[in-house]
């Protein structure tokens, strides 16, 4: 059936069903003294529902409103009303309800968003009523939940009584979300505006997050976008992917532009293909027309979209979630600076850990450096005393602020610490580079040199090639004190492999440069070098160099190497590339990229041997090379 004519068809539902409204007065009577209210969420809170059960406040006395996600500022949060109504909520999500928490006139209650049905429905968190707003109800008698199907679906079925506003304007959203009108109890005809989310932005530094997180995500991922700014803005700066999915306990008005564009389209994932899955929504009246009907939407229980074992059925799904702070070791904290509660667990803890068991997936906690003004740093040496821990230090994948990525899993702590120093605002890093010291995370020899840190992750460990002649070359990362050894490698080189490496012509290595390769950052720069001993002095000669150079926005490093006249067509530039590859996968980086010159046959080679599938375009003398590793 059309929907203007359904729509038209259903505005004498009454009549056609039997079925009378009650007024809003009369519906919530059954709302005695003592009972739990369990409140439909976000912008499908029934509102003529809630404003006629506040004003039965002076007739009721602890009242239990049990609540996911709010909007506005709801009545029955006044300070005034304490002994009629207590909030507790599994999400913070407006002033309001935090300054009721803080003040100790209602409270939260930490848990994932995917054992939420399970309290309503083994009796934990028993409901005596559901207040919530639904569509009309089709030719079949079928209403739809619309934005709200999340744990509204099982609070329903898990509720003594259902009140339900029935709204013309609540969309008719499809997947799992009817409910048939003779199972709620009482009904009240409500035709008023939905609530709309508030438009927001981001400044440059938020938008910087956003664009590192983009060079994370490839074309064909399934995302989930987290409660928060960043993890919504993110989706700004992925218009140019293409086939991209989405299964998420939330979206919000920017998921038009991405469907409008064509960047989703579902097309890859590797269940309901075609869909976008969700089980609500908070945006504006284009959201609500836009999933109207719409089979592309599939809105569903919390239990099914938060699953982790559902989560993890997706191929390349990457979870986008924020923090409050993180410690140097890599915990998070999302829902309380200190002891004071700000937002809630949500799905994050969900999601991270289905997306981290996906194949191909990953996870990505995004956040601005900084917060209260660039007053104080969002990682940490300790977590504020009294904060919790949402997502624990071993299931972190990649953290990202606007100073770069940082690639956790898997590392120890002094390389998890020195990650997350890198991508600290500049103003902290002294200081959290002293504490770390200090704890013991890491090794004080890991001071500060010529403004930069020296890194040296653990996955660029010392290793050895041995030649067929028996000749032993240890390979290991560059250090500060290879300044002198790195002079004399370049004077040794032939000008042309100069050229072919680093596009100049020059008699003699200049400090700066020198300096550019000594002094590198954890992840973006990565420098090894190939050394045998001397037996003219006590040190060892360095006759190799290997590195690459991350760019940011691909997620992609740029990888050249010089290997000594004298020592080539020996295998060590292979085994150089390779070991370089093996870092740069341990540090989530997604491929390699080289500018060749045409007649450099034997780098061409070189980057042939990587195990990914290589993709070469000419540029006049150059071959642009790429590859993904497989």
């Amino acid at each position: 059936m059309d929907r203007k004519q359904d729509k038209k068809t259903n505005q004498d539902w009454q009549k056609k069903f039997n079925l009378t409204a009650v007024t809003a007065e009369e519906a919530v009577k059954k709302i005695l003294p003592g009972h739990r209210v369990f409140i439909g969420t976000g912008a499908a809170q029934p509102s003529m529902l809630i404003e006629a059960m506040t004003a039965r406040a002076d007739e009721l006395v602890d009242v239990e409103i049990i609540q996911l996600v709010t909007m506005g500022s709801p009545p029955y949060t006044k300070t005034e009303l304490s002994d009629s109504f207590k909030v507790n909520s599994f999400y913070i999500s407006e002033e309001s309800i935090r300054a009721s928490i803080s003040e100790g006139l209602g409270t939260y209650t930490p848990i994932n968003l995917s054992d939420i049905p399970r309290l309503f429905k083994n009796g934990q968190i028993p409901l005596d009523v559901s207040l919530i707003q639904v569509s009309p109800p089709d030719e079949r008698g079928m209403c739809s939940m619309g934005i709200s199907v999340d744990v509204a679906k099982s609070a329903v079925e898990s509720s003594k009584i259902v009140i339900a506003q029935v709204n013309p304007r609540m969309p008719r959203t499809l997947g799992d979300s009817l409910i048939n009108i003779y199972e709620l109890d009482m009904l009240v005809s409500g035709d008023e505006p939905l609530l709309e989310s508030p438009k927001m932005e981001i400044d440059k530094d938020e938008g910087r997050v956003c664009e590192f997180v983009s060079s994370l995500i490839d074309d064909g991922c399934t995302l989930q976008l987290g409660f928060g700014k960043i993890p919504q803005f993110c989706m700004d700066y992925l218009k140019d992917k293409k086939d991209l999915g989405i299964h998420s306990d939330i979206i919000t008005e920017k998921v038009i532009d991405l469907v409008k564009s064509g960047a989703v389209t579902g097309k890859r994932k590797t269940i309901n293909q075609g869909k976008i899955v969700v089980s609500f929504c908070l945006g504006t009246k284009e959201l609500y027309d836009l999933i109207d009907n719409n089979e592309m939407f599939a809105f569903r229980r919390t239990e099914y979209v938060n699953d982790p074992q559902t989560i993890r059925q997706h191929d390349k799904m990457v979870a986008v979630n924020t923090a409050l702070e993180i410690d140097l070791t890599g915990q998070v904290c999302s829902d309380s600076f200190g002891t004071q509660f700000i937002s809630g667990i949500g799905g994050q803890a969900d999601f991270i850990r289905g997306a981290n068991g996906s194949f191909r997936g990953t996870s990505i906690i995004a956040m601005p450096s900084t917060a209260k003004g660039g007053t104080i740093s969002r990682i940490v040496a300790q977590l504020t005393p009294g904060a919790g821990v949402v997502t624990p230090r071993g299931d972190v994948h990649y953290i990202v602020t606007e100073y770069g990525i940082a690639y956790l899993h898997g590392k120890n702590v002094q390389d998890r610490t020195m990650a997350l120093i890198s991508i600290a605002h500049p103003d902290f890093r002294a200081d959290l580079l002293k504490k770390a010291i200090g704890y013991g995370y890491v090794i004080p020899e890991l001071a500060k040199v010529k403004g930069k840190l020296v890194l040296s992750p653990s996955g660029m460990l010392t290793t050895t090639m041995y030649l067929d002649d028996g000749t032993k070359i240890k390979f290991r990362p560059i250090h500060p004190t290879d300044a002198s050894r790195m002079r004399d490698l370049f004077h040794k080189l032939k000008s042309s492999a100069v050229d072919y490496r680093f596009s100049w012509d020059m008699n003699q290595m200049p400090q700066k440069q020198i300096e550019d390769f000594i002094y590198i950052d954890h992840r973006k720069e990565v420098g090894i070098v190939g050394t045998i001993p001397n037996p003219a002095r006590t040190e060892e000669e360095i006759i190799a160099f290997g590195g690459y150079y991350l760019n940011d926005r691909t997620n992609r490093s740029e990888v050249a190497l010089v290997v000594q006249d004298e020592w080539q067509n020996r295998g060590i530039g292979s085994f150089i590339i390779k070991y370089l590859s093996r870092i740069a996968k341990m540090d989530g980086i997604r491929g390699f990229t080289a500018d060749v010159q045409a007649d450099n046959k034997k780098m061409q080679t070189v980057i042939h041997k990587l195990d990914g599938k290589v993709e070469s375009a000419r540029d006049g003398n150059v071959f642009n090379m790429s590859t993904d590793f497989s």
